[in-house]
C-alpha cells in the first residue's frame, strides 16, 4: 500500500471491494449495513483532542462536547486552547481527566517533546510509542488517531469495545473477543483493516438499532 491514504469516500469504495470479495464475512456485514462514512479528521492537536474529547463516550455525546469545545477555541490551536480557562473547558463537558490529558498534549507540543507532523509517516510503532508516553493516552486513543486522522488504510484498533461486539456478532462467535484474537482476525483484511473496521462500527450501530427494535 506504500504511503497510500484514506482521505475520500472513492478509497473507501475501493477498499469495501476488496474486503467483499476476499471475505464472506464482510460480504454479509457490507449487505446489512452499506458502505461506511469516510470520518477522516484533520491531523495534529485538533484531531488528537477531538480523539481525546470522545474518549468513552457515545459518539453523539463526543459530537456535542467537540462542537462546543471547537466553538470556544478558536482557532483551534495549542496557544488558544492553552489560554482557555479550565471553567469553560468544563462546562464544555470535559471531565478533568481529559483536561489534564489535553493540557499534557498542548504543552507537550509548545516544549516541542511531542512533534505530530514528524509522526504523520512514522511507523505505526512509533506513533504508539510517542502518545501513549503521555499521561491519559492509551492504545485505543493512539490507534483512532492513526485510522482516522492519518488516514492509514491497514489501521486497526483491537481494543475497541464496539468493535469487539461487532467482530463477535458478524462471525458468529460466543465470546467477545479480546486483543489477541481481534489482531489474528483482522489479519484475514489486511492490508485493508481500517475500512474492515469502518464496516464493522456501522454494522454494529445497524445491529444495535435492531435490537432495540428502533426503525433503520
Amino acid at each position: 500500500m506504500g504511503e497510500r491514504r484514506i482521505t475520500s469516500e472513492r478509497d473507501i469504495k475501493k477498499g469495501v471491494a476488496a474486503l467483499i470479495a476476499s471475505c464472506a464475512h464482510m460480504a454479509r456485514v457490507h449487505a446489512l449495513a452499506g458502505n461506511p462514512p469516510l470520518r477522516r479528521r484533520p491531523p495534529g492537536f485538533e484531531g488528537l483532542a477531538r480523539v481525546i474529547a470522545g474518549q468513552q463516550l457515545s459518539v453523539a455525546s463526543a459530537k456535542a462536547i467537540w462542537q462546543r469545545l471547537q466553538a470556544r477555541v478558536q482557532p483551534f490551536a495549542v496557544a488558544p486552547f492553552l489560554a482557555v480557562p479550565e471553567e469553560d473547558l468544563r462546562r464544555a463537558g470535559l471531565s478533568a481527566a481529559k483536561i489534564s490529558t489535553l493540557h499534557g498534549v498542548a504543552e507537550a507540543i509548545d516544549t516541542g517533546d511531542l512533534d505530530l507532523d514528524a509522526l504523520t509517516n512514522a511507523p505505526e510503532e512509533a506513533i504508539h510509542e510517542q502518545l501513549t508516553a503521555l499521561k491519559g493516552i492509551g492504545p485505543w486513543t493512539a490507534d483512532i488517531y492513526i485510522l482516522f486522522c492519518l488516514g492509514r488504510p491497514d489501521a486497526w484498533s483491537p481494543g475497541d469495545l464496539a468493535l469487539q461486539h461487532a467482530v463477535r456478532d458478524a462471525l458468529g462467535l460466543e465470546t467477545r473477543p479480546g486483543l489477541r484474537q481481534m489482531v489474528d482476525i483482522a489479519e484475514a483484511w489486511r492490508p485493508w483493516r481500517s475500512v474492515a473496521a469502518r464496516l464493522l462500527w456501522a454494522y454494529y450501530a445497524v445491529r444495535k438499532s435492531q435490537r432495540r427494535g428502533a426503525p433503520l
